[in-house]
């Protein structure tokens, strides 16, 4: 779903799989694996997306990059 950030366009969850898809507005996504459905939803309601991302996501789970 889109989002309203200065950084991130994008945030799309697998609640099956765990893993939290994110796409920045400079069109680079990646997906992070074992993200808790709890993180995912207080990301989608963080009034600073980009400071919630920073704090609580990048860095702390595993992820790739996706596309070329």
């Amino acid at each position: 779903m889109q989002v309203e950030s200065e950084a991130i366009r994008d945030i799309r969850y697998d609640e099956a799989r765990a893993k939290l898809f994110v796409t920045f507005h400079d069109g680079d996504a990646y997906v992070y694996v074992g993200v808790p459905g709890e993180v995912h939803r207080s990301f989608v309601d963080a009034d600073s997306k980009g400071r919630f991302f920073a704090f609580e996501i990048r860095d702390q789970y595993p992820y790739n990059k996706l596309g070329g």
